[in-house]
């Protein structure tokens, strides 16, 4: 079972991917912006992060950047999971640090096979597969 951290403003949103993380039998964490999803992944070190870009505080994209850039949380995988579905935030957010790039709304199967893909120790585990 892996530990995944769930970053969203809305709380909709985040019981609706806390639901799916459950369902493939992972812990879900939550936090509720950008700010507190740096210190969740700080103190919680989890296997993987779902990030949202639009919220209050620090922004997702500003939040990628500092975990991944961190040393303590470098390692750990950022799929963001936003409504902005430009190709320039995607190339935007894959510069941050994030591994993967979903829109919402996206379906259960295309979520569960991002967090199988990016999950460390998976085949796909996110070495120059984004």
């Amino acid at each position: 079972m892996a530990r995944i951290l769930i970053v969203d403003d809305s709380p909709s949103q985040l019981m609706s991917i806390r639901r799916i993380v459950e369902k493939l039998g992972h812990e879900a964490l939550t936090a509720e912006d950008g700010a507190a999803g740096v210190e969740a992944a700080k103190r919680e070190l989890p296997d993987l992060i779902l990030m949202d870009v639009v919220m209050p505080n620090l922004n997702g994209f500003q939040a990628t950047r500092s975990i991944t850039r961190d040393p303590a949380t470098k390692h750990i995988p950022v799929i963001l999971v936003t409504t902005k579905d430009q190709d320039t935030d995607r190339v935007w957010g894959m510069r941050q640090g994030a591994k993967a790039y979903i829109t919402k709304p996206f379906s259960e199967s295309e979520l569960a096979e991002m967090i199988r893909q990016y999950l460390p120790g998976n085949a796909g585990s996110g070495a120059g597969t984004a």
